[in-house]
């Protein structure tokens, strides 16, 4: 709702203020077509020659987080720490031997099971799964883990990254490309020199339209479509380390509560629920991890 908003803001307020002005949207709507052919044609060019096909179909699909935010809501934190809560309870109470079963097959695993959502993303799903078998083949040194997951952190990071960068890297090009549709009109407006004044001023109108749209659709939309993605990646991230703050936790000696309260810290604050609240959550639990 808040991008919707933006939007109209936008586009209200620029050309609203351009009417106000006096300005004259014949121009403007004669030239529109053509120049948007020519800045949006060239930037989509440019996007799809500078970027790997994953990089590209990923960057278009994130797009709808405009509009939806981040992946991860409220109710994901909650139930990813009452998983990371079973799974450090389980590994206290039978060890890691007791989990192997369930990591080397998570989408059957009644532990997974549990929470869907989190079941079904892939790169979570992986990024516990690993982990813990590793657990299993006797690699308990916390700080090797830490590491190992902060690698795997880092490198998700920065393909998700790699998508909103594409999207900048086109809303930077957009002036440039605006300028090459001015100095064409104007190309144009110079081989018809010998008209009327009138005609080469609208000419020479039609041309600055370029410039203005190349400015506009970079600073005004594309620019801020970039940022928008990347804030909903960057909350997402929150999601992933408190896996890795769980799992440490618990290669630390800790139990589950104080895992899962020393990854509380990590969800962000719009989203974090209060202890009371995860308390509770958590005492509804089965008492058996791997109770159907």
């Amino acid at each position: 709702m808040l991008a919707i908003v933006g939007v109209l803001l936008v586009v209200g307020m620029v050309f609203g203020g351009y009417v106000l002005a006096g300005g004259k949207f014949g121009v403007i709507l004669k030239a529109l077509p053509f120049e948007l052919m020519m800045i949006g044609g060239a930037a989509i060019g440019s996007f799809l020659i500078a970027n790997k096909g994953d990089v590209a179909k990923g960057a278009l699909l994130d797009l709808r987080r405009v509009i939806s935010g981040p992946h991860w809501r409220q109710e994901d934190y909650r139930d990813l720490l009452s998983l990371m809560f079973m799974i450090v309870k389980l590994l206290k109470l039978k060890g890691p031997l007791a989990i192997e079963a369930h990591v080397d097959n998570p989408r059957d695993s009644v532990l997974f099971g549990r929470f869907p959502r989190i079941r079904d993303d892939h790169f979570a799903l992986a990024f516990m799964a690993d982990t813990l078998r590793m657990m299993t083949m006797s690699m308990d040194d916390p700080y090797q883990i830490e590491e190992c997951m902060q690698r795997q952190l880092k490198k998700h990071h920065a393909e998700l990254h790699a998508r909103a960068a594409a999207l900048q890297s086109m809303a930077d090009a957009m002036p440039a490309l605006g300028i090459v549709a001015a100095v064409l009109g104007v190309v144009k407006t110079m081989a018809a020199i010998d008209q009327p004044v009138t005609i080469l001023g609208a000419m020479i109108a039609g041309a600055l339209v370029g410039t203005f749209l190349g400015v506009f659709l970079s600073y005004g939309f594309v620019g801020p479509i970039a940022a928008k993605i990347s804030q909903s990646y960057e909350e997402d991230a929150q999601f992933y380390a408190i896996i890795r703050d769980c799992l440490v936790a618990y290669l630390h000696g800790h139990s589950a509560p104080i895992a899962v309260e020393l990854a509380r810290g990590n969800v962000p604050t719009t989203l974090q629920p209060s202890f009371q609240a995860m308390d509770e959550i958590l005492s509804a639990l089965p008492a058996d991890p791997l109770a159907a």
